[in-house]
């Protein structure tokens, strides 16, 4: 029998002065963040700021000190099946399981909600083919999944995750292989069901416009540690920007309180 989670207010997320070794590295330092339940939160930054390897301490895949509340759980102490009730995450490099059709793979998200037969209901297919078909994928759904375009494939992923229908969704570099039009396709369909379902979506992004449109709170690393936090408005100024990616740009607000963000040219 599917279980649903149970209805309450939005998951928050926290981290509590976390920090990441790899290889003999310190690639996080005792980072402190806290994830408002029903934000859209988006982590920014410079290559090899410890974007990616902050999302994976959430996801549970890397070591690390220090505690990671989710909701009003200790991400510490939960099992795989409990945490894929609680999140759903989009890998930057996900590993896809060959001879999967797009629909079964999709499918697979609903795995969390099963019994222990693992056994998909009428439910979980109509939940799944709903969500294909936001995603313009219903066309492709009786097609392996590596027979695919990269954008095409990315699409997947991100299908498989709101299919789980999980109260937490995380995004490591969600647009990516993905041209303009479905960036904007899968990023107002995420902005969508956040709203519908009161979702808390974590992201990283390195395109700093889509993070100024979608993102209501912008945390910037840099080094491995936490450098800013706040509104994209407060945040995403020529002087931050400047600061940490080392480029001259120019910012506008507009009146929804998003921001835009134009690149300058450097000339000698």
């Amino acid at each position: 029998m599917s279980q649903e989670a149970v209805a309450g207010p939005p998951t928050g997320i926290r981290w509590h002065h976390v920090s990441v070794e790899l290889g003999g590295r310190r690639v996080v330092h005792d980072l402190d963040l806290e994830v408002p339940g029903g934000s859209w939160t988006t982590v920014i930054g410079p290559n090899g700021a410890g974007k990616t390897t902050l999302l994976r301490t959430l996801a549970g895949t890397v070591p690390h000190l220090g505690r990671i509340q989710i909701g009003s759980d200790d991400g510490n102490g939960l099992g795989h099946r409990q945490r894929a009730r609680r999140l759903a995450i989009v890998a930057q490099h996900p590993v896809i399981p060959p001879g999967l059709t797009v629909f079964d793979y999709a499918l697979l998200g609903r795995s969390p909600h099963q019994g222990i037969r693992l056994s998909a209901s009428a439910d979980d297919h109509r939940k799944t083919a709903e969500i294909l078909d936001r995603l313009a994928l219903a066309p492709f759904a009786r097609r392996a999944v590596e027979s695919l375009s990269g954008g095409e494939r990315q699409r997947v992923v991100v299908a498989r995750a709101l299919v789980q229908d999980a109260p937490v969704l995380v995004l490591d570099e969600p647009t990516s292989f993905l041209d303009l039009g479905h960036q904007m396709d899968v990023l107002e369909l995420i902005a969508e069901l956040r709203a519908e379902r009161s979702l808390t979506v974590v992201s990283t992004l390195h395109d700093l416009t889509v993070a100024g449109q979608f993102a209501d709170r912008v945390a910037v690393m840099d080094g491995g540690r936490l450098v800013g936090l706040g509104t994209p408005e407060q945040v995403l100024t020529p002087e931050v920007i400047a600061r940490h990616w080392s480029v001259d740009v120019h910012t506008e607000v507009h009146d929804d309180a998003t921001v835009s963000v134009s690149v300058r040219r450097r000339r000698s």
